[in-house]
């Protein structure tokens, strides 16, 4: 359904440093990382997408997360899903909701939410 999904960072550093060891927890591939555009992709296996993006914005003007918008990632477990909100908290991300079930989902869902240093929203919930 997806081709691929861009999150925009004001710091590409920054958001490398978030990005890479939140992608190795959730093992997801790093497709390329260029440094003079600056932007950085993984994607998806087996299947090359669809991919996740991140860098400047394309007008050159800031990022700004919106409002309602957020990205959910895959994981493998549980475990996975209480590192990558372990390992978010750690490379400069903020809580929005602890690891652990929510039922008013559904009865077996477990996921995590944060924002990255940009304020964009993000989610690690269990396959299952």
């Amino acid at each position: 359904m997806f081709s691929h999904i861009f999150v925009g960072a004001s710091d590409f550093e920054r958001a490398l440093a978030f990005y890479r060891p939140l992608m190795d927890v959730l093992g997801v591939q790093a497709r390329f990382c260029q440094y003079e555009r600056p932007w950085a992709g993984w994607q998806s296996a087996p299947d090359p997408r669809p991919l996740f993006l991140v860098g400047r914005p394309f007008d050159g003007g800031p990022p700004a997360p919106g409002n309602g918008l957020m990205v959910a990632f895959l994981a493998q477990d549980r475990a996975t899903v209480l590192r990558a909100h372990e390992v978010a908290l750690l490379h400069g991300g903020s809580t929005e909701g602890a690891p652990g079930l929510r039922p008013a989902y559904h009865p077996h869902y477990f996921g995590a939410y944060f924002r990255n240093p940009d304020g964009n929203k993000l989610c690690v919930e269990e396959r299952g």
